[in-house]
């Protein structure tokens, strides 16, 4: 008779040996199955967040669009519910491409917008991603200006070399690009130097009470000391404090992001000011 811990032998579950982890591989196919669903029905959104000087925190100078699915009942589920799951298997490249197109059509729509727009490297190569992309900007060349592609430290080394040809033929085309996440991964500094980011943005983990923290402090000067070597503009992401904010200010970070200037909404300014119009 099989353990009550054990799964049967040569079961779909044979590979895991804990309660625990058959049940977080449930949860984790549940998850699959929900987003697949959302994608089938085009039950996706972005959710925007702006970014906003330091100097001028008023004003956002531009926002990240933020991928978001409906669950069966109509919730909205944040990307942290389901990206980590989706990301090496191809749901995450038609998650990539569905943000992108929706980023698109906000960026034909609203023609001072500028957005920027999470992908990983391995969409580079995923036909549907690439061809949304080219064919937007064959269509409106003027939108690549606009444009910001924001790319994980962790899924930019995957592949540098095709990283950076990507790069190098987009930037010709006026999209610039983000390096995502930066400190939780483990880009050397040389592909720093390689890929051209025109963006570096600070992990939350080093601005997350910096103003109080030591440690963070160090490490959060060092980045912006970082990215102002490799003429890349930094942005501080989830500044959730007007203490944090201040601090960051005062070590020269150039651009912030999080609770402290707007929570990411899918019910942005400009899109309430269209229904009015």
């Amino acid at each position: 008779m099989p353990s009550p811990i054990m799964p049967a032998p040569g079961g779909p579950e044979a590979e895991f040996s804990s309660p625990f982890d058959i049940a977080v591989a449930r949860q984790d196919a549940e998850t699959l199955d929900m987003v697949r669903e959302a994608l089938a029905k085009r039950q996706t959104m972005l959710a925007y967040q702006p970014v906003v000087a330091s100097g001028d925190p008023a004003k956002p100078v531009f926002y990240e669009g933020l991928i978001r699915v409906l669950d069966r009942r109509g919730r909205i589920i944040p990307a942290g519910d389901f990206m980590a799951v989706s990301e090496t298997q191809e749901l995450g490249r038609m998650l990539d491409a569905n943000a992108l197109r929706l980023g698109l059509e906000a960026l034909e729509r609203v023609p001072k917008l500028r957005l920027s727009i999470n992908m990983s490297a391995r969409s580079i190569g995923y036909p549907q991603w690439i061809d949304t992309l080219r064919e937007a900007l064959a269509r409106k060349p003027e939108i690549g200006k606009r444009l910001i592609l924001e790319i994980t430290e962790s899924s930019a080394i995957i592949m540098p070399d095709i990283v950076q040809v990507f790069m190098q033929d987009m930037q010709r085309r006026g999209v610039t690009f983000a390096l995502d996440d930066f400190g939780a991964g483990f880009t050397a500094f040389r592909h720093l130097r390689d890929f051209y980011f025109d963006f570096l943005k600070i992990d939350g983990e080093f601005t997350r009470k910096v103003a109080s923290d030591p440690d963070n402090q160090v490490l959060a000067e060092a980045m912006i000391a970082v990215g102002r070597v490799f003429d890349m503009i930094t942005v501080a992401e989830a500044v959730e404090t007007p203490a944090d904010a201040e601090f960051l200010r005062r070590a020269g970070c150039d651009f912030m992001q999080g609770y402290c200037f707007g929570a990411p909404t899918t019910r942005p300014a400009w899109d309430s000011q269209q229904r009015r119009a």
